[in-house]
C-alpha cells in the first residue's frame, strides 16, 4: 500500500496572518504531529497563490482581502510543518494553485493512483480551510482516483469557524470520503 499525504494550504496567512483564526492556528501543530507520526511515502503540499494583480481576479473581488500572494511571508508554509517535513526525509512536492481546487493535484495524484494499482493507494488530507480548499482538493482527488481510500484527518484541519469545518466534513462524508 502506498500512502500520501496531501498538506492543503498550511500557510502563514491562514493560520497566523491575515485570515487566520485559532482554529487554524492550533491546526499547525497537529499536521506537524501527523507529518511526524510517519507512515507515509510522499508529501504534496498545496499553496494557495495569487500575484500582485489579486484584488482584480474574481476571489479578489468576492474576498478583498490580499493574502498568500507569491514571494511573501505569508505565502509561506507554517514553520511548524515546514521543519516537519524537512525532518521527515520523505519525498516532497509544491503544488501552487491560483483557486481552491487544483487539477495539477488531480494530474499528480493520477499518476501515483496508476503507478500504485497493484500495491493500492491511500491519500489522507489535512490543512486548511476544511470548507474551501481542502474539500475541493478532496472531491478533486475522488474524480482523479476512484478506488484509492481518500481520507481526511478531521482533528488536522480547521476552517473559518467550526461549524463550517463540521459541515465540510459531513458533505465529505456524503461523497464517501472517510473522516478520521
Amino acid at each position: 500500500m502506498r500512502n500520501v499525504l496531501v498538506i492543503v494550504d498550511m500557510q502563514k496567512d491562514f493560520t497566523t496572518g491575515v485570515l487566520g483564526n485559532k482554529e487554524c492556528e492550533a491546526a499547525v501543530q497537529k499536521v506537524a504531529d501527523v507529518i511526524r507520526r510517519g507512515g507515509y511515502d510522499a508529501f504534496i503540499l498545496t499553496r494557495d497563490t495569487h500575484g500582485a494583480d489579486y484584488l482584480n481576479t474574481q476571489e479578489g473581488k468576492k474576498l478583498p482581502v490580499e493574502h498568500c500572494i507569491k514571494g511573501t511571508s505569508g505565502w509561506e508554509i507554517a514553520d511548524e510543518v515546514a521543519a516537519a517535513c524537512k525532518e521527515s526525509g520523505r519525498e516532497l512536492s509544491f503544488i501552487d494553485k491560483p483557486v481552491f481546487g487544483s487539477l495539477e493535484l488531480g494530474e499528480r495524484l493520477r499518476d501515483v493512483y496508476e503507478d500504485s494499482k497493484d500495491e493500492g493507494l491511500t491519500l489522507d488530507f489535512v490543512g486548511v480551510c476544511t470548507g474551501i480548499c481542502v474539500i475541493s482538493n478532496v472531491l478533486i482527488a475522488k474524480a482523479a482516483c476512484p478506488e484509492a481510500q481518500v481520507r481526511v484527518i478531521a482533528d488536522a484541519c480547521a476552517c473559518v469557524t467550526p461549524k463550517s469545518h463540521e459541515t465540510a466534513l459531513e458533505a465529505m462524508k456524503t461523497c464517501q470520503v472517510d473522516v478520521i
